[in-house]
């Protein structure tokens, strides 16, 4: 059996991985044989598989961010390309890829957006969702010009931002990428947690004094 579907073939997800890069269809073959040098031997228990395009004036950009979660390791796989001649007959791709051990991760953030709330249902979909995975302690800061609620303020308020630790965040939309997209970020957010969880140290608990001071309360007590 292929390494490649063997690896994709476990996931709980609405297809494999080799699948999602064929539905992808941004050099599938390339992208696969560099995930599985990445996974190296490692089974794949979920992934994530997410293509992005940009549009620049009159060219069009496309880059590809593959996550496939092991027992171990979130290996992270990301492939872009550029054109480097007018005709577009050459063109190279740029490969980069991560290992992070699962134990390293620090925070698993899902952000959801709904439509009409007020109207909220069990069975409604999930409009968009963003996927923010933290490791390397590496924090965004996020800063706006500060605004009072007087709209015909013209003060200074100074600046306002949002800090957030994060080392990749992928947005998915149902509308762009579809409700399978969705649901399958989901699945990854899930699994890529509970492996986190079992990978992190146990703790020991905290020692709040609570014993010797009622040891002490109870001998005096008897006395």
């Amino acid at each position: 059996m292929n390494a490649f579907r063997a690896a994709g073939s476990h996931s709980a997800q609405g297809q494999t991985l080799d699948q999602a890069l064929q539905r992808a269809g941004f050099y599938p073959r390339l992208v696969g044989d560099v995930v599985i040098d990445a996974l190296d031997g490692r089974e794949c228990l979920s992934h994530l598989a997410h293509l992005e395009t940009h549009f620049d004036r009159t060219e069009v950009h496309r880059h590809i961010t593959v996550l496939a979660l092991t027992e171990d390791m979130l290996v992270i796989v990301h492939v872009d390309d550029q054109q480097m001649d007018d005709a577009g007959e050459q063109v190279v791709a740029q490969v980069s890829t991560e290992s992070v051990p699962v134990s390293q991760i620090r925070s698993v953030v899902l952000s959801y957006l709904y439509n009409q709330p007020q109207d909220y249902r069990p069975s409604d979909p999930i409009r968009e969702l963003t996927l923010s995975i933290g490791w390397s302690g590496g924090q965004r800061i996020d800063i706006a010009p500060a605004a009072c609620g007087d709209p015909q303020c013209e003060a200074d308020h100074g600046y306002t931002g949002n800090l957030a630790q994060e080392d990749i965040a992928l947005r998915i939309s149902a509308e762009a990428d579809g409700l399978q997209a969705v649901q399958d970020a989901k699945v990854f957010a899930r699994a890529l947690r509970a492996v986190n969880t079992r990978a992190l140290p146990e703790q020991p608990a905290p020692r709040t004094g609570l014993s010797t001071l009622g040891t002490r309360l109870g001998r005096n007590h008897h006395r």
